[in-house]
């Protein structure tokens, strides 16, 4: 029903925001970390929305992207996991940290949010893993480095599957592929292309 709402960010709650538009104020649940990302009350706002509905009640929950909003609805879709359940694990995971976690068969990671437990992760891992996709997740993560757009779009193949190698060395290691994307991430002043160099930095990050 709602794509985004657009408007006036008035009230800030522990999940909840509420944005004014037309006149008319939203009650919008929202993911924990989103709030560290909010501007201050009285900035203008747009939050992808999805209604929620039962037979008792209609709730908004919202994200800053659509990326975010698109694996809410992912979650949604694995069974015994609901609104509430797909927001904690998104309060505590970004969607890179939860891609990872799936394909790297990390249940420990996931079982972290609250409400989900250690069979539950389990579950999203066995009905999400053909549904992400390694590589895209890898070119996202870099292309939020000091890349330029030309950059990044000529030579990502190759930089996907140089990253790929340095986690997949961390993983042999004995890290998590969820830290192993972490500390890959921050690594930001080595060529893409130079996986001993990535390897080495990362491992300055744990």
């Amino acid at each position: 029903m709602y794509s985004y709402i657009k408007g006036e960010l008035v009230e800030i709650a522990e999940d909840l925001i509420v944005v004014e538009a037309n006149n008319i104020g939203y009650n919008i649940h929202v993911p924990g970390q989103v709030l560290s990302y909010l501007p201050e009350r009285g900035s203008e706002v747009k939050i992808y929305t999805y209604l929620y509905i039962r037979e008792d009640a209609m709730m908004l929950y919202g994200f800053l992207t659509r990326d975010d909003l698109n694996v809410f609805k992912l979650l949604l879709g694995v069974s015994g996991i609901g609104p509430k359940g797909a927001l904690a694990i998104l309060s505590v995971m970004t969607t890179d940290d939860l891609r990872f976690a799936v394909l790297g068969d990390d249940e420990k990671t996931i079982a972290k949010a609250p409400g989900i437990g250690a069979k539950t992760a389990s579950k999203l891992i066995l009905e999400l893993k053909d549904k992400v996709d390694f590589e895209e997740a890898v070119d996202t993560m870099l292309m939020q480095g000091e890349q330029n757009a030309a950059e990044a779009a000529a030579g990502a193949g190759d930089v996907g599957y140089r990253a790929n190698d340095a986690i997949q060395a961390l993983v042999a290691l004995g890290y998590s592929s969820t830290d192993a994307l972490r500390a890959v991430r921050k690594v930001t002043d080595v060529e893409p292309t130079d996986v001993e160099g990535i390897l080495k930095a990362a491992l300055k990050n744990f």
